[in-house]
């Protein structure tokens, strides 16, 4: 058995540990920068709904705040966004380097993908939900949390799976700040010095991370559509 790892991952016994803390460094990142975001991008889309023109609390200055500061930021490259980025960095997590020093960078290029997406999927929802709950006496949160929320948490969990797919790209690009991660290690030892075996076992990895989540987000979808 030992002769088989040994003749299909030459480089893992060497390299095996940096494998596995570069693992760890992009669960950190997903773990954190992607809980961030998710909370982050559920409640701008709530805003961009019910702020917009004939929602539920029309606010036009706060939607077009968001509608284009979304804009604008999704058309700067993530890799230019990260070095525009490093002062915000260091100035709310002391450094603009590292693990620690992605978590804004990441953010910033997660939310206003996500949020677009939330936006999306609750513009989506019969309007007849919206204008029962108005008649019957709900409160905007009433309706956020019990009705817009509640209702769409099948749209919800698909668009969740794929900004996870996307998410996972973005933390290889944020290898550029030496934040690490699956991605910096498959470019460093894969692509640069050429280790074959090590790029494939960080893909095999990536992929069975994101089945994992994938499966857990369809048995959500399952669970929870009507």
């Amino acid at each position: 058995m030992n002769d088989i790892i040994t003749l299909l991952l030459p480089h893992i016994e060497r390299l095996g540990p940096e494998l596995v803390e570069c693992f760890w460094q992009t669960a950190t990142m997903v773990a954190v920068s992607g809980t961030i975001a998710w909370f982050l991008g559920v409640a701008i889309g709530v805003l961009l709904v019910i702020t917009r023109k004939d929602g539920l609390w029309e606010k036009r200055w706060l939607f077009l705040f968001f509608d284009k500061s979304i804009d604008i930021i999704r058309s700067i490259p993530f890799i230019i966004l990260i070095v525009l980025l490093i002062p915000l960095s260091r100035f709310l997590v002391g450094t603009g380097s590292g693990v620690t020093g992605s978590f804004v960078a990441l953010v910033f290029g997660t939310v206003p993908f996500f949020a677009r997406q939330i936006e999306s999927v609750l513009s989506d929802l019969d309007d007849g939900l919206i204008e029962a709950s108005q008649a019957m006496g709900f409160s905007i949160p009433q309706i956020v949390f019990g009705v817009y929320l509640r209702e769409s948490i099948p749209g919800i969990t698909r668009v969740t799976l794929i900004t996870f797919v996307s998410f996972i790209g973005i933390t290889a690009i944020a290898g550029a700040i030496g934040a690490g991660g699956l991605g910096d290690f498959a470019i460093r030892y894969g692509y640069q010095m050429g280790y074959r075996d090590m790029i494939w076992l960080t893909v095999i990895i990536i992929l069975a991370v994101i089945t994992i989540v994938q499966c857990f987000g369809q048995w959500i979808i399952r669970k929870t559509s009507h």
